[in-house]
Formats: structure tokens, C-alpha cells, sequence
């Protein structure tokens, strides 16, 4: 295990930056904390989350797909992307880190997604262990050790120094190239904050919600519950829970005419608006009770019944505080729980 003094950790990141681009967690003026490109004077944020994942990086709220370009009856095609920059995403906690799993489940399988693909093949993800987590935090329940995160390379720190477990070729490939940085580190000092975290993680309010009563072979019972009226009534139909999701991937693609031509735009949708999915033929979930429905059924029963039993959140807790009418998976899986 490598390791930087903590006094030495913002010389780290100016090499880092120096060779690649470098993204980490900044507060923000309200307080919040968000993912920004590392410049000079740039202080990482002690906040344990980001209002927004580390998702964007990969699949970004919205892109240019491809361009048309059409004179008289010949129509051009003009592929627009250009080969990624490298870069590093520093400070990632354990539930985002599991999201790009989820998320690879999605749109690295047949038929492979080049846009999503190109950026996995050129970002490198460095995880950040929680030691402080926040009332909301659930990640526990979906089988993440939030001290020992997944990611390419893994951090930790004593309150010392920051500590680098590398767990990908990916990984080695950067640690190789910024060595010089580097000093060889004790893991054993690890040890005792990390089963102190664990015992504090353990009596979280969420550490004992259950997803016994979850899963494929519960679909149709699921489905049919008459607990979605009542649970449903409170949504407004919004879109924050999903916008703000890691492992959400539902998107829309549009073309946009433009005097040199049309421009073809992917950005993220959400299956909670009145015109997701809509056809021709109309909208195949037309009530709010269905598509409230469809976004709960989606991560605890359709997606673990396609992706041998793992489920499709990671218990970040982002829904239980910005959704406006503190309506959140929680209280659909305690409802449902008690239901079973």
C-alpha cells in the first residue's frame, strides 16, 4: 500500500493535473459540494457527497451524437466525437463507486454504447472510504463496504496521510506514473479506523432496512400491491430523484435543425415525466401511479431479476433529501416490506 502526507496531498494534485485533467469534489458557495476540474487553489471538499455523482463524466447529461449536414436531397453524416482526454476523478465515496457497476450492466453489454465506452477506457476512478456517513446513507444494505471502496484505485485516510490500495490494471498504469510521488505505507494503521467506521455504519437508522422482500421472483405480487395509490400520491412528477440518481440511464435523442444543418442530442429523461417512452400511439404508462411505479419496480425488481440479484441502487441517500415531497425508495421498500 502507497501513501502522501496529508500536508502533500495538494502537491499530488497539481502533478496529477499537470499530465491529465483532474476532477474532485469542491464546496460550492451554498455549501454543497460538486465535481470541478482541479485548478490552482483548489481545496477538497470534506463534505461526504456530491449533489450530483460522478455519473456526468460518463454518461453527461446531455451530448452531441452526430451531425447531418444536408444540401439539396444528399445528406452528409458526420460522426462529431473525438477521441477522449484522459482524466481522473478523485473522491469518489463507495456508493457511486459501486453505481458504475450498474451502470456498466447497461451500456457496455450488446450492443455496446462507444460513447459511455470511449470515456470508461480513459477515466480513471480514485475512490475516497467514508468515515463520517450521514443519517441518510443505506449503501450497507445493497452489500457496499463503504470503507473499503471499489474504483480503480481506493483511498484512505488515518487523518495522517491519504493511503492508495490499487485494485485495477487501470490503477497500476497511474500509480506507475506518478511513483516518484509516493511513499510505501503500513496498512495495519488502517485497521482501527476502519473497524471503528464500520461499527458507526452499523447504527445508522437505514442499517437494518431489508431487501428480503424485493427481488424477480416477487414481481408480480409487487406489481399488483394496491400500496402504489396510496405511496404514489404524494409525487409530483418532478424528475429530481432521477436526475440526481448514480445509477439511473434512462435518456431521450432528439434532433435540433440548425442553418448548417441538424444536430443530434442524447440527454438524460426521466421515467417519471408524462412523456417518457410516448409513441405514436400515446404514452404506455398514462398515471402517475404507473410511472411511480415503473421507477421502484425498476431498481428492486426488474433490474436484480436481469443482473443476477443485484439491484439497481447503491444507497446513496440523495433522494431522501432533495426530493420535495420527502416521498423516496426507503419509504417504498419499508411499505412494501411490511405489505410481505
Amino acid at each position: 500500500m502507497l501513501k502522501i502526507s496529508l500536508d502533500r496531498l495538494d502537491d499530488f494534485f497539481a502533478r496529477v493535473a499537470s499530465e491529465q485533467s483532474l476532477y474532485m469534489p469542491v464546496d460550492r458557495e451554498d455549501g454543497q459540494a460538486e465535481f470541478r476540474k482541479w485548478t490552482e487553489g483548489s481545496k477538497l471538499s470534506q463534505r461526504l457527497n456530491t449533489v450530483r455523482s460522478a455519473k456526468d463524466f460518463f454518461f453527461p447529461q446531455t451530448e452531441n451524437l452526430v451531425d447531418f449536414k444536408i444540401q439539396g436531397k444528399n445528406i452528409e453524416v458526420l460522426d462529431t466525437r473525438e477521441e477522449c482526454e484522459d482524466f481522473a476523478v478523485f473522491g469518489v465515496r463507495a456508493c457511486d463507486a459501486r453505481s458504475f457497476s450498474i451502470l456498466d450492466k447497461v451500456f457496455l453489454c450488446e450492443p455496446v454504447d462507444s460513447y459511455y465506452k470511449n470515456r470508461r477506457e480513459h477515466g480513471v476512478i480514485i475512490s475516497l472510504s467514508c468515515t463520517r456517513p450521514a443519517e441518510t446513507c443505506f449503501c450497507t444494505v445493497f452489500g457496499i463496504d463503504p470503507v473499503e471502496p471499489e474504483g480503480d484505485i481506493s483511498c484512505s485516510t488515518d487523518g495522517k496521510s491519504m493511503f492508495f490500495k490499487v485494485n485495477t490494471p487501470k490503477g497500476e498504469e497511474f500509480v506507475k506514473k506518478f511513483a516518484d510521488v509516493f511513499e510505501d505505507g503500513d496498512p495495519a494503521q488502517l485497521e482501527k479506523m476502519k473497524e471503528f467506521s464500520r461499527n458507526v455504519f452499523k447504527k445508522l437508522p437505514l442499517a437494518n432496512l431489508s431487501t428480503d422482500s424485493f427481488g424477480g421472483d416477487k414481481m408480480m405480487k409487487l406489481f399488483n400491491s394496491p400500496k402504489w395509490a396510496e405511496l404514489s400520491e404524494a409525487c409530483i412528477g418532478c424528475g429530481t430523484c432521477t436526475f440526481i440518481c448514480p445509477t439511473c440511464q434512462c435518456y431521450d435523442i432528439r434532433d435540433f435543425k440548425t442553418n448548417d444543418g441538424v444536430k443530434r442530442f442524447r440527454c438524460w429523461d426521466s421515467c417519471m415525466y408524462s412523456e417518457f417512452t410516448k409513441m405514436a400511439h400515446g404514452n404506455p404508462r398514462v398515471s402517475q401511479l404507473e410511472r411511480f411505479r415503473q421507477r421502484f419496480m425498476h431498481k428492486l425488481v426488474y433490474f436484480p431479476s436481469n443482473n443476477d440479484g443485484e439491484f439497481g441502487c447503491v444507497g446513496c441517500g440523495r433522494c431522501l433529501t432533495k426530493c420535495p415531497s420527502s416521498i423516496n425508495i426507503v419509504k417504498v421498500m419499508k411499505a412494501l416490506e411490511v405489505e410481505e
